[in-house]
């Protein structure tokens, strides 16, 4: 988060907050995951009510607040479970010439035969 030191006449004030909203499933014991990361501004207008900043899990859940307020995390987690979805069961694959020298893919639960 990034806060004005002093603004219209209190300390602290958010005005930047950086998130990252993660989503997980496991699928035949591996974990998949997804995730956003984004930045929402703010702007305190005096006479509004104030809440001051402290290193709280209170405070933290007026800042997840203001976040699930202002975003839609709904359509976020939405695109978060399709992508998951799509690495469990993907739907396209890399393709490369020999000369590119790619790394062979991960095989597993496979085991070689000597």
């Amino acid at each position: 988060m990034q806060a004005h030191i002093e603004s219209d006449g209190e300390s602290n004030v958010i005005f930047r907050v950086h998130y990252i909203y993660a989503g997980s499933e496991e699928s035949g014991g591996i974990t998949y995951s997804e995730n956003f990361m984004g930045m929402e501004e703010y702007t305190y207008l005096p006479g509004e009510p104030f809440v001051p900043y402290e290193d709280s899990e209170a405070f933290e859940n007026v800042v997840i607040g203001w976040l699930e307020g202002s975003l839609d995390v709904p359509a976020m987690q939405a695109v978060i479970d399709a992508s998951i979805a799509k690495q469990i069961s993907p739907v396209n694959e890399d393709l490369y010439f020999t000369w590119m020298n790619p790394m062979p893919a991960p095989t597993l639960g496979v085991e070689e035969e000597e």
